[in-house]
């Protein structure tokens, strides 16, 4: 592994070398809050435990780094944020789609001028040219165009080009990689410090009462009503004038500048709605009740006046004489709550835990928060800063304007919780206590983190703290409801004394006003007194004593004072609280004293060594307390002499409470116990040793400190986390140190470690302790990282100065052999008694009997006698270390051993918590290397051989760990991925401390391990992955790897540049090393061990099947990706040497990635993606997705037999279903290819590409062309979204929701399947559409855009729109080094069509002006190279091209203009030289054009008439062709493409008038009869117009005329009977398509150049369009016509035996049916309207009359409203006007200067023998060429009138073609009216009626209300106009006129019909009535025989006339034929009249 020799050492040099002092031992000063840390006072010799403590408190932190670390991890680029500059250094690259958001021109509205609409419907021909070319001025020209260059020329200066001006580094512009997959970054623990919670800054401004008469002191604190908790200390404030200060100077000695302080900094934790801010008020004691000295207060205002004033005064001189004699003692006065429930905004505080995780876990360097709070408790503290804090939390001011009197009984702290309990649910206290109307005014805001001038609980000035002292704030101590878990770092020693309640009412008379003095002594002595007391406001710091608050006349008062006092570090047994009792006299008596003595109480502060805390009730002693009192406590005094007197006979009368906040005394008494033992050790005591209530002697100390270290993780644990440092501290040295107890040696090593095994448990196991993302404790971490410092030893102890000495023992505490022995044991270790200690073998026999139990609890290991050991040697003779002393057992040493020899549960939590351990053994072997110097070692002699075997034992163990955890049926997953990265980071680490081919051989072991015990192969993956990931993350991996290459075998130089060697002859085995640089060879996996592991991980995971596959597959691209991105941004690669060298070593990728291309996501087509692989989507859609090269294609489908013969590439392919990858991974893989072929050695690739067979090019061709859509500019409006990799975690939790709602597709699947239009392949406009812009689902644009500011957007616009230059750039320059490698070769092998299809590609995407000039460079040098192939071979892409260089001709960026024109003329130009193959270019670019102005939008005809001028101008520049017919070709092809613009600005100006459009659309393609392909472009253009308008039927049609002319073609090309014989076969679809029939053979000959070549006149082509044309007519809902269309596909795919394609037929042929079936009756079709136009303003439309196909179920109003406000915007609303009846226009009397439309419904009309074929709805709907509608009249010139004089006037309108046609409005070419008598509309009436009867009497199943409505409606008695009133009119008496009696009888006939048809659907409803519509029946039972009694009559009148003997038949036989003819005559007569 270390053959470092053979490497370039400069190289080397550049990449930091392997710095051999690696290592960075650095002590860093804590940071401290304070000027001074918080120490004990001076002067006092400390206890070892205080000492030890503040030790630990203000030693500094000691941290180990690595000195380049980090420098690998994406160096400081994105983690530093650099980045935020590196915007600046960026291009702006301009897009066009950018460039076109600058409204420049926007397409005309607004009225529209006359003539334009005259002009359309001109049918002058269509190349009249408006516009003159040569008018306009052309766009400058390319100088060197015209110049004859050669093509090597040509290409060098294009390369030169491109070369210059790139950006250096590809993954600067790519996204970061996700946070999810970066195991390797290992957050740095947060520094430990002090816990603050959210905190709040409180000032208190102003108090204010109506009177002011006296001094009022304020306190403040915080009460959580729900925790019923006081949750801070007191504030008090003194917020009075000086006046009244003045009153008490008697009282105040001193004032110290800490108590002038008026504002609070609370601090809560656990913020919540029910916390409170109390502000209490005394004043100073007077004579009265509460409420007599409040009365005033109340009673006087100060509005009133004089007399209140001299009140005011009285009571003034009043107080001041009593602040004078009573000035030190205080009386309660008044309170009041303020809710500060607005500032918590709680809304969000009780997320669940689950958000709180994502929030609070996953970031490790955040805001100011706690470290390892609870979980819920670190969301909430961060909840705050988030929600109430930050939003609605600014500064708020509030106003207590009302204070509730104190009451004298109800002053304890359950009464205030009651008091605001009951205020909280009602605010109602007020009517229960008096109120005292005052003033306080407060300002409530957050703390600043940095708040100047501040003092902590302790008055320590925090920094910063200003010389110039202002009043300072105060820090408050919190008292959280709940544990904090945050361990103590600063020294803390404060104790707060709660008197509560005292009962003395038994007591004698005096004592009434009763005040407690409260002192802290240090002795018995008055003057023992300590100023240790912390004052009030306006006073000095520290008090000797305090004095309660009086409650006047009250014999067993409530207290609510609470007594801070600072502890002195070193607490005596003489330290003691002195309560001394006092009645106080109000009223001054002469000569009594203020003060009378009632009594005396104390409480030690000790108790068994141990600080007293909690709840007492103590006895009162009467009388002056006996010496030595304090000795004891109250309770328990021993008898004196004389007897003390007590009150109430030694009953507890006094209730305290003492709180300690300490972080020296633990207050709980397991680690009390454990720190007094450890100290025993270390420091001379005598024994024996008082330890809690417990006595131990010398001998039994061994065994009790082994019970105290068992029993330490039995600790409550918020005291363990407290002082875990200290305690982690002493169990690492317990660990290591050697001790003698009373003459024997103790080893407490396994006890310690199995004791911090189980505190690592605890704390990894408690639900509110925070862990990271890799699952590490917080605690432990920080600990570890800064805290934890190598165990230095006390020098041997030997206790009880036995002066034995010891024997040297070897370091180890076991004896053993070897690892060896011990590895093979670890098996039986399981099984094995827990108590046998000796798990090597040579001993064992010895210890048997050994094994004593110690306690029922603990069995004891270890206890054998040290001495023992050391006996034996058993270091083995090659040892490398030399025997040591006793004394220097070497902690990592021991660690690796406890690791490996525990057994049980130890061993399973070790290992569970690996990390921790593994961190623990790399910082101490850190120090180890660090403190011996052994840096200049070599490694291989830094650690001991045994420790080697130690740590390959552990890396087995965690190893087979790993594989046991992941093969549980309770699948321990992420268990599992957690200790295998804890692993992984360990190796990482040993590599800069160990030899590092031990790692290496540590990392294979691994490898190989778990391979052998996994048999998921995702899994197995997974795992390796990662572990491989974090190890690549090594800053040294570059050299790790020693990746030299040489492109020699035999290196002949140190280092032999590949250049130098490409010039040397290339033999083949010299190519054959080329090519296998690019694969992954065993070769390549030997010399680069790491990347070779990764690589074949890749290629297993690309390979990879089953369950979770995608996931492995995104984890091994993403490491790769983030591999590759930190070499890229590396500033240590910087060099393009150096780059080169890099790269080299990831060639293999090159390979990996081409043989993944069939599983690639293909951006280019998002229809071609259905299921998960491949060859479950039909085959049509296959073609869809065809755009992967058809090879590969092929066998992905599983066809072979089409593969080239050329290599073995595909052999793995064709029976292969391959997963396809996602996006993203698709995308990271294709930057990493990209950013190897940018930087790889640009000979090398050529030379590579020069040996590939034409099969591998074409794969590298469809890579490339992937890679041109998958980086397309996506534009400022998603530009957030260029990378769907969702950094922020919110964003992922979306997508995992999204992945839900979808079905697991994600918004890709969703947006897939709504977009299936199938068959759109063939449709390229509708693909267009139809391609998935990232991100178009609404709630993902909504929630990503709107925490971006525009600053943000724009910088990412310039980002991306840089990557996606500089992307496309690559690509070209691997195009070029593809051509100019091979133009060697027969290039037929379709790669110049491969090439042309990846740059085509890429001019239909977005690009930049940068890249544009570029590719049409590249664009023009192969057309001047391969010119001919180009127009022989590549017709398709031709015509692609075409299209493409036109749209951008039509550029609105200039320099992209003169690029497009200048490539287009070459193409022209060229194609004229070769073979004049002229014509065919002519005709592609027509075609081009013609359908891009169709289907283009937003296309500028101006910019494109300016280019075709520009062309112009070059033809005539062109000295060359002059002599040629070319200038004159080129001239009549630009007016040919002029005349098409002409139209196209024709069809803007209807761009509004659909149907005005589509005519200039359909008379534009009937101009091209004679030129197939422009017709079949245009129509398909129409077919677009349609789809888009959703009028599906006629874009079905479109495409059903496109398919006849094709057809048409065909059939003049090839004889074949599968084929339909020209347009006729297409009848039965409709019968417009003889239109396409080509007419005479001089509209052209098919095999005529150029002609008809299209992709279209194919078979396939023929399909594509007859298939596309059956999805549209399916989607209009015309199914029976998806039948005729596919007669004509089926015979072809038949032909073809296409069975797949057969099959996916026949199934939508099966749904049509089924459609038909299913929905019958209830399909809608269009509806029908007749449109006249009237009025010259409508030019040649004037006098027109059309038919209009609607939607279904459109009315009359809405159509009406369209057209009228359509050419209401073209003339002016006032000029339109809407005729609103149906009857003949009469032209002389309208306005001549006004627009008139005339609308009237029109119904299908079919004559009678029609009516027989016509028999379903779809066929009375279909094929429609006639249509009728109604007009009644009078001939009077009423409309309407009575029943006799009731004409009507029948018009049947007939159209030029039938509907539906290609578009949605025909022409009427005829109009026949006939007009029936009033008789002849009485028997139409007649026959509908009747006809309505049968049909409700017939309906199955019976429609009862049917039936009833036309039953009423018929044989109702008041029906006007109804039957009766008919027959009346008609029928009552023969008709004069003979021409009248067959209508008579007609009539008469009718009336039997129908007379009869009710009957029956009378008899029909009786049997479907309910019981309750009986009477309903029985009316219209009645009714309609009362009908038929009066029709009777005239129904049996019969005309005698009509039933004469048969002999005058001629004349009647005569008769009868001109009756028949009726109809005619009138007609004729109505039109002569």
């Amino acid at each position: 592994m270390s053959h470092l020799n053979s490497l370039d050492t400069e190289l080397i040099q550049e990449l930091g070398g392997f710095t051999e002092d690696d290592l960075d031992v650095r002590f860093t000063p804590k940071e401290c809050r304070t000027l001074q840390p918080s120490l004990p006072e001076e002067g006092v010799e400390l206890d070892p435990h205080v000492r030890d403590c503040v030790q630990t408190y203000i030693r500094e932190w000691l941290i180990v780094n690595r000195k380049t670390q980090g420098s690998s991890e994406t160096f400081g680029f994105q983690k530093i944020g650099s980045r935020k500059d590196f915007h600046k250094t960026l291009q702006k690259q301009m897009f066009e789609s950018e460039a076109l958001e600058c409204p420049e021109h926007s397409p005309q509205t607004g009225p529209c001028s006359l003539r334009v609409l005259c002009d359309v419907s001109g049918k002058g021909p269509l190349t009249a040219c408006d516009f003159n070319l040569r008018s306009l001025q052309p766009d400058p020209r390319l100088d060197s165009l015209l110049l004859q260059v050669s093509a090597e020329d040509f290409e060098r200066q294009n390369e030169e080009a491109r070369r210059s001006n790139r950006q250096a580094e590809l993954f600067a512009l790519c996204p970061s990689v996700d946070e999810e997959d970066a195991v390797e970054i290992r957050p740095v623990p947060e520094c430990p410090k002090e816990h603050l919670g959210n905190r709040i800054l409180v000032k208190l401004l102003t108090l204010k009462f109506e009177i002011e008469i006296e001094p009022l002191f304020v306190s403040i604190a915080l009460y959580d009503v729900k925790e019923r908790k006081k949750i801070s200390e007191n504030f008090h404030c003194d917020l009075n004038s000086d006046q009244f200060k003045g009153f008490l100077r008697a009282h105040t000695p001193s004032v110290a500048a800490s108590s002038q302080a008026r504002s609070a900094v609370f601090s809560v934790t656990y913020p919540s709605s029910d916390i409170y801010l109390v502000v209490k008020i005394e004043k100073v004691l007077q004579q009265g009740e509460i409420g007599d000295c409040a009365e005033p207060y109340v009673a006087i205002k100060e509005s009133d006046g004089g007399k209140s004033k001299d009140k005011t005064e009285k009571l003034k001189l009043q107080a001041e004489s009593f602040c004078q004699r009573l000035g030190k003692y205080r009386m309660p006065f008044a309170w009041a709550p303020l809710s500060l429930n607005s500032f918590f905004n709680i809304s969000t505080l009780d997320r669940e835990v689950t958000d709180a995780e994502a929030m609070v876990g996953r970031n490790s360097m955040g805001e100011r928060r706690t470290l390892s709070q609870p979980r819920g408790l670190s969301e909430r503290a961060l909840s705050l800063e988030e929600n109430g804090l930050g939003s609605n939390f600014k500064a708020t001011s509030r106003t207590i304007s009302s204070f509730f009197k104190q009451e004298g009984d109800r002053l304890s702290d359950e009464d205030l919780f009651k008091f605001l309990a009951d205020y909280k649910r009602s605010s109602s206290l007020q009517r229960r206590v008096k109120s005292i109307p005052g003033f306080l005014k407060l300002e409530i805001s957050p703390a600043p983190d940095t708040l100047s001038c501040c003092l902590t609980p302790e008055l320590l000035p925090v920094i910063p703290f200003p010389e110039n002292r202002t009043r300072p704030h105060k820090e408050i101590l919190e008292f959280p409801i709940r544990e904090v878990y945050v361990p103590h770092t600063v020294y803390r020693n404060l104790l707060y004394v709660y008197p509560q309640r005292l009962n003395f009412a038994n007591k004698l008379a005096s004592a009434r006003n009763i005040t407690v003095k409260i002192q802290f002594m240090s002795g018995e002595d008055a003057s023992n007194a300590l100023p240790v007391i912390f004052g009030k406001s306006n006073g000095p710091e520290f008090l000797p004593e305090v004095y309660t608050a009086i409650t006047y006349h009250n014999k067993s008062p409530d207290f609510y004072e609470e007594v801070k006092i600072k502890l002195p570090a070193k607490l005596t047994v003489s330290h003691h609280l002195l309560f001394t009792f006092y009645h106080i006299s109000c009223q001054q008596k002469q000569g009594a004293s203020v003060e009378t003595l009632l009594g005396y109480s104390w409480l030690p502060i000790l108790l068994n060594e141990r600080l007293q805390t909690g709840s007492y009730c103590l006895p009162i002693a009467l009388e002056k307390l006996p010496p030595n009192y304090s000795m004891h406590s109250a309770e328990k005094v021993p008898l004196q002499n004389p007897p003390i007197k007590w009150a109430e006979g030694h009953k507890g009368v006094f209730n305290i409470e003492v709180q300690a906040v300490s972080s020296v005394h633990t207050q709980d008494s397991h680690l009390e116990k454990f720190f007094t033992l450890c100290h025993a050790l270390e420091s001379q005591v005598t024994f024996p040793l008082r330890v809690l209530d417990q006595k131990v002697s010398e001998a039994a100390l061994e065994h009790e400190l082994k019970l105290s270290i068992i029993c330490l993780n039995s600790s409550r644990l918020e005291p363990l986390v407290l002082f875990l440092h200290l305690v982690l501290d002493k169990l690492f040295q317990l660990s290591v140190q050697s001790l003698v107890i009373a003459g024997q040696t103790a080893n407490f090593s396994q006890f310690a470690f199995e004791s911090v095994v189980a505190i690592a448990n605890s704390l990894h196991n408690s639900k509110d302790l925070r862990k990271d993302q890799h699952g590490r404790n917080c605690l432990l971490a920080s600990y570890v990282h800064y805290v934890f410092r190598l165990p230095e030893p006390h020098r041997d102890l030997l206790k009880s100065g036995s002066s034995t000495s010891v024997p040297d023992p070897r370091y180890h505490t076991y004896g053993r052999t070897s690892a060896a022995t011990v590895s093979s044991k670890l098996l039986q270790a399981r099984v094995m008694s827990s108590s046998n200690p000796d798990l090597a073998g040579t001993h064992s026999t010895d210890n048997d009997q050994v094994t004593a139990i110690m306690s029922a609890k603990v069995a004891d290991r270890t206890c054998n006698r040290m001495s023992y050991y050391s006996t034996g040697n058993n270091d083995a003779p090659n040892s490398s270390s030399a025997p040591r002393p006793a004394s220097k057992k070497h902690f990592h040493e021991e660690l690796a051993l406890q690791m490996v020899v525990s057994t049980g549960m130890v061993r399973e939590t070790v290992f569970k918590y690996a990390w921790f351990f593994f961190e623990l053994l790399v910082k101490s072997m850190a120090q180890y290397v660090h403190n011996t110097e052994k840096q200049d070692h070599f490694r291989k002699t830094r650690f001991s051989d045994r420790f080697k075997d130690d740590i390959m034992t552990i890396v087995n163990v965690v190893t087979s760990e790993i594989a046991a955890l992941l093969v549980k049926p309770q699948k321990e997953n992420e268990q599992a991925e957690k200790v295998n990265i804890s692993l992984a980071f360990f190796l990482y680490d040993l590599l800069s401390l160990m030899d590092r081919s031990f790692v290496f051989d540590l990392i294979r072991r691994y490898c190989n391990q778990l391979a052998a015990k996994l048999n998921s192969l995702p899994t197995l993956i997974s795992m390796r992955l990662e572990f491989l990931r974090v190890l690549c993350s090594h800053e040294h991996y570059l050299n790790l790897n020693l990746f030299f290459m040489n492109a020699d075998p035999a290196p002949s130089s140190p280092c032999p540049s590949i250049s130098s060697q490409n010039s040397s002859s290339g033999c083949s085995l010299q190519d054959q090393k080329i090519a296998s640089m690019f694969d992954l060879t065993p070769e390549y996996r030997q010399e680069h061990f790491l990347t070779g592991l990764l690589f074949t991980e890749l290629a297993a995971a690309l390979d990879a099947e089953g369950e979770g596959v995608l996931k492995v597959q995104r984890k091994a691209v993403s490491a790769i990706y983030s591999l590759l991105s930190s070499h890229d941004l590396d500033p240590r690669c910087a060099k393009p040497e150096v780059k080169v060298k890099v790269t080299a070593l990831y060639l293999p990728l090159v390979g990996i990635i081409l043989d993944a291309l069939p599983q690639l996501y293909d951006f280019t087509a998002a229809d071609a993606r259905g299921g998960k692989n491949r060859s479950s989507i039909s085959d049509e859609e296959q073609e869809g997705g065809s755009t992967i090269h058809q090879n590969v294609a092929l066998a992905i489908a599983g066809n072979h037999f089409n593969l080239k013969t050329s290599g073995t590439i595909l052999t793995s392919l064709p029976y292969k279903q391959c997963n396809l990858l996602s996006a993203d991974t698709t995308r990271n893989l294709m930057i990493c290819f990209l950013w190897i072929m940018k930087n790889a050695e640009q000979h090398l690739i050529q030379k590579w590409i020069a040996d590939l067979p034409s099969m591998q090019l074409n794969r590298i061709l469809d890579l490339l062309f992937i890679c041109v859509s998958c980086f397309e500019y996506k534009g400022k409006q998603s530009s957030d979204r260029v990378s769907t990799q969702v950094l922020q975690k919110s964003r992922d939790v979306k997508a995992r929701l999204e992945e839900a709602l979808l079905r697991g597709e994600g918004a890709r699947g969703e947006m897939m399947r709504r977009c299936r239009a199938p068959g759109n392949d063939r449709f390229p406009g509708l693909s267009e559409n139809l391609r998935w812009k990232k991100g178009q689902t609404h709630w993902r644009q909504a929630n990503e855009k709107l925490d971006k500011t525009k600053a943000e957007l724009d910088q990412e616009a310039l980002v991306s729109g840089n990557l996606a230059t500089e992307a496309n750039l690559i690509i070209l320059d691997i195009q070029e080094n593809i051509i100019q490698a091979s133009s060697a070769l027969d290039w037929k092998d379709s790669l110049l069509g491969g090439v042309l299809r990846v740059l085509v590609n890429s001019l239909s995407c977005d690009q930049s002006t940068t890249y544009l000039t570029h590719c049409f460079a590249t664009l023009r040098a192969l057309i001047a190279k391969f010119g001919d192939l180009l127009f022989e071979e590549e017709v398709e892409q031709c015509a692609d091209l075409c299209q493409r260089m036109l749209q951008h001709c039509g550029s609105s960026m200039d320099v992209t203009r003169s690029q497009a024109c200048a490539t287009l003329y070459m193409l022209m130009r060229f194609s004229f030289g070769a073979i004049s193959n002229f014509a065919r270019v002519k005709m592609q670019v027509t075609m081009s054009l013609a359908s891009l102005v169709g289907k283009a939008q937003d296309f500028n005809e101006e910019h494109l008439r300016r280019s075709l001028r520009t062309i112009l101008a070059y033809a005539e520049e062109d000295a060359a062709m002059q002599a040629t017919l070319f200038p004159v070709q080129v001239e009549e092809l630009l007016c040919n493409l002029n005349s098409i613009l002409y139209d196209t600005v024709k069809m803007r100006e209807f761009q509004e008038d659909p149907e005005m459009l589509m005519d200039l659309m359909y008379r534009i393609a009937k101009s091209y009869q004679t030129s197939p392909d422009l017709r079949l472009t245009w129509l398909q253009n129409m077919a677009e117009k349609h789809t888009k308008r959703k009028h599906y039927t006629e874009a079905a049609m479109c495409l059903v005329h496109a398919a006849a002319l094709v057809a048409e073609y065909l059939s003049m090309l090839e004889d074949h009977t599968y084929l339909p014989v020209g347009s006729v076969s297409f009848q039965n679809i409709s019968s417009n398509v003889l239109e396409e029939s080509a007419v005479s053979d001089d509209t052209l000959s098919p095999d005529e150049d150029g002609v008809c070549s299209g992709r279209y006149f194919t078979d396939s082509g023929l399909v594509g369009l007859l298939e596309q044309a059956a999805e549209l007519f399916s989607t209009g809902g015309l199914y029976e016509t998806v039948n005729e269309v596919y007669k004509l596909v089926i015979p072809i795919l038949e032909a073809r035996r296409d069975f797949r394609k057969l099959t996916s037929t026949h199934s939508k042929l099966q749904k049509a049916f089924d459609s038909i079936i299913s929905k019958g009756h209830k399909r809608m079709f269009g509806t029908y309207f007749r449109v006249g136009f009237y009025g010259s303003k409508f030019g040649d439309l004037d006098e027109q009359e059309f038919v209009y196909k609607e939607p279904a179920i459109t009315k009359l109003p809405e159509i009406s409203h369209r057209l009228e406000g359509f050419y209401g915007q073209c003339f002016g609303a006032e000029f339109v006007e809407v005729i609103k009846d149906s009857t003949p226009v009469d032209k002389t009397k309208l306005d001549p200067n006004k627009a008139y439309i005339q609308i009237t419904f029109v119904e299908p009309y079919f004559d009678e023998y029609e009516m027989k074929d016509r028999m379903t709805y779809f066929e009375k709907n279909f094929n429609l060429r006639r249509f009728m509608y109604t007009t009644p009249f009078t001939l009077e010139g009423r409309p309407r009138g009575e029943l006799q004089e009731q004409h009507q006037r029948n018009t049947v309108l007939t159209t030029s073609h039938a509907f539906p046609y290609i578009k949605t409005r025909i022409r009427i070419i005829q109009k026949e009216e006939f007009v029936l008598t009033p008789i002849e509309v009485a028997i139409e009436d007649m026959k509908k009626k009747t006809l309505q009867l049968a049909v409700a009497i017939n309906q199955e199943p019976p429609d009862a209300k049917m039936l009833q409505m036309v039953l009423q409606g018929s044989v109702g008695a008041t029906v006007n106009q109804g039957p009766l009133e008919v027959a009346q009119v008609f029928l009552a008496e023969i008709p004069a006129d003979p021409k009248l009696y067959r209508h008579h009888n007609k009539l008469r006939l009718c009336f039997k019909e129908f007379i009869m048809r009710c009957g029956e659907a009378v008899e029909k409803n009786k049997h479907l009535i309910t019981a309750e519509q009986r009477e309903y029946q029985q009316e219209l039972k009645k009714n309609y025989s009362k009908l038929r009694e009066n029709l009777r009559p005239m129904m049996e009148r019969k005309i005698p006339e009509l039933y004469k003997p048969l002999f005058r038949v001629e004349s009647q036989k005569r008769d009868s034929f001109h009756r028949s003819s009726f109809r005619k005559c009138d007609t004729q007569l109505s039109q002569g009249s």
